[in-house]
This record gives structure tokens, sequence and C-alpha cells, in this order.
């Protein structure tokens, strides 16, 4: 990783969707150049994806925390969203109260719960996207890193954690639309969902989103406190026996990591227009981590193309060989494991960096 390579890909990112955008508004339909509207909103999809799977890089590749749970503070993230969305729906849903969504009022709900209030505030909405997975982050990080759990143990809970909140989201008496989830959103910032120019909006607003964390991630890892954090994950007791506070750094990026992904999730939400418990599923969170693995762990950018690459690969193989999808992943897994183990940028470094072989010497006659 490097500065040329972080900013090559931050050209590329917000170059890119600014392209997109321009190629869905400015062509006609059938020009050769147009770009239809699905591919606006699948390519969105793919850039918040790569928000999370930074965030699962930040703490894995450069604290050594191996989070088998991110997808929970993502899912959170766009549940945040997802509750402005369905408050700015209104009167316009099936039912036609202006108060309850239509889930509330299916389920025979006669007020709005408290926890629901102020949503219908933009302002107070963002703030809660942020806020939200960034204080679950830290009650579970404090609890975690304070007992001195790692390795293989935290994984374990954090994997725990994403499960428990699943099975919570999924009863109807939660408050969040149980098993159907949020859905049939309307409007966003008084912007129309379905209208071309506002899944453009979507896209370059994710693109300039992942840029930003890109740009801070980078700015993290290369400071003197991302100099401290790799000690801590290549040598915590020694670390820790030269006087610094180990659980301090690994709190402070694991809850940084958090609301990153928060922010992927209540991006994601708007551009697939529906949000529900399985975006809890520890496969998710499992899944991201197969991607930063196969980009590079500890590289930053590997873990934005190995979330493009993989998740673009899932499209297609889903729709061509649905059932293969899975032995397909799990075939990926173990060959990055065995064959590639530092990821695609990793594999190239190490390419750049192989000596050339010595000249050839004739032998003395």
């Amino acid at each position: 990783m490097n500065r040329v390579s972080v900013a090559l890909c931050v050209l590329i990112v917000v170059g890119g969707a600014f392209l997109l955008a321009a190629l869905n508004l400015g062509t006609a339909a059938g020009s050769p150049l147009h770009v239809p509207p699905y591919v606006v909103s699948l390519v969105g999809k793919y850039l918040c994806y790569a928000i999370l799977a930074l965030a699962v890089d930040l703490v894995w590749g450069f604290a050594g925390i191996l989070s088998l749970g991110h997808a929970a503070f993502f899912a959170i993230g766009g549940y945040a969203m997802g509750m402005y969305l369905m408050r700015q729906i209104g009167g316009r849903g099936v039912y036609g109260n202006a108060v309850l969504p239509d889930f509330m009022v299916f389920l025979n709900w006669k007020e709005l719960p408290w926890y629901w209030h102020g949503f219908e505030n933009p302002m107070f909405a963002s703030v809660m996207v942020l806020a939200v997975p960034g204080v679950l982050a830290l009650l579970f990080g404090w609890l975690a890193f304070r007992s001195r759990v790692s390795g293989v143990y935290l994984s374990i809970i954090t994997q725990a954690l994403t499960y428990a909140l699943l099975l919570a989201f999924f009863r109807n008496d939660m408050g969040f639309g149980g098993n159907n989830g949020l859905t049939d959103f309307k409007e966003i910032f008084s912007f129309p969902l379905q209208a071309d120019a506002t899944r453009d909006g979507l896209l370059v607003a994710s693109a300039i989103a992942l840029a930003a964390s890109l740009l801070l991630a980078y700015g993290i890892v290369t400071s003197r406190f991302g100099k401290v954090l790799i000690a801590v994950r290549d040598a915590e007791s020694r670390t820790r026996f030269i006087g610094y506070r180990p659980e301090q750094y690994k709190l402070w990026v694991w809850v940084l990591s958090a609301v990153m992904a928060g922010i992927g999730g209540a991006l994601y939400v708007p551009q697939v227009g529906i949000i529900n418990p399985s975006e809890f599923s520890p496969a998710n969170s499992i899944e991201a981590v197969i991607w930063v693995a196969v980009g590079g762990r500890g590289t930053l950018v590997g873990a934005v193309l190995g979330a493009v690459l993989v998740s673009a690969g899932k499209t297609w193989l889903t729709g061509a060989l649905p059932e293969v999808w899975l032995f397909a992943l799990g075939a990926l897994f173990i060959f990055v494991t065995l064959l590639l183990p530092t990821g695609i940028l990793g594999a190239l470094r190490r390419r750049d960096r192989a000596p050339a072989p010595l000249p050839a010497v004739e032998p003395a006659q």
C-alpha cells in the first residue's frame, strides 16, 4: 500500500461513479453508451460492500482483530436509514396511516414506539447512522478488550453477537418489521427514490463515502497511531511491556470501523430498497472477510478490489448457476488460503519485488 495506489483508487472510484451517472442521464436509452438504471444501482451496492470490506480490513489487517460480526454494524446502519425512509412514507402507505408504518398497522400496534421518534428528521437519522453502530461497538469492545479476549475466541464472540441480533430482529415485537423488515420506500431527502437522478446521486454519494473512508483509513494507518496499531497486531505483549495500552488502541479502531460499516449500510438500503434481518447473517460477515482476503489483507485498496470482484462474480454466478455459488465461495476461500495467502495485491507486490535473475557467466577458457 502506498500513496499512489490509494490516490489512483480514489480517482477510479469517484471518476467512475460520475462517468456512470453521466452515461445514465445524458444518453438515450437506445444508445450503445447508455448505462441502464439497474447497473447504476448494482455498482452503488458494490461500493457499499467495499466500505464494509474497508472497515473489516482496518481491524483485521492492521489491528489483528478477525471480526466475524461486522455485518451487524452494516445492518444497524441500514436499519437506521430504513427507519428514516419509513417515516418519509407518511400517509402514502397501503393502510394510509400517517404515523404508523404499514407493518405496525398490520400487527395492530396502537402507537409509535419511543425509539422511532425523531427519525422523521434527516439530521437525527444521519446522527443515528453513526451513533448506534458506534455505541454498540464501544460497549462490546470495551468489555472484550478490557478482558483481553483475542484470537479465535474474539472471532467467535463477534459471530455470536451478529447471530443474537439476527434472532432479535426477526421478532415482530421488536418493532422493526420482523422477518419482512422495512421496505416500500418512497423518497429520500424529498427526492423520489425511483427517479434516475436520485439513483445516480446515491451512486456518487457512495463513491464519495468510499473515497473519504479510504483516505481516512490511509491517514490513520500511516500515522504514529497506525504504527502502534501494527505493533499491537504483531507483538501485543511486547507493546504492552514498553508502556502502551493495546486495549485502548484496539477499542478506538474497532469503534471507527463499526461507524464506517454503518455508513456503508445506510447508503446500501435506499439503493436496494429493503432492509431485513437476513443482513445480520453471520455468512455475510464471513463473506466480507473473504473479500479482504481475496484483495489482500492489510492493503486497504485490496479490500475495495476484493469486495467489487467477488460481489460481481456472485451476481454473475447466482444468475447463471445459482446452486453453485456457495460451493464456489468455499472453493475461493480455500484457494486464497492455500495459494494466495497475501491476496491479489500481495501477489502483485511480491512479483514486482522479485529479484532479477543473475546474468549468465561464460566459463573460463
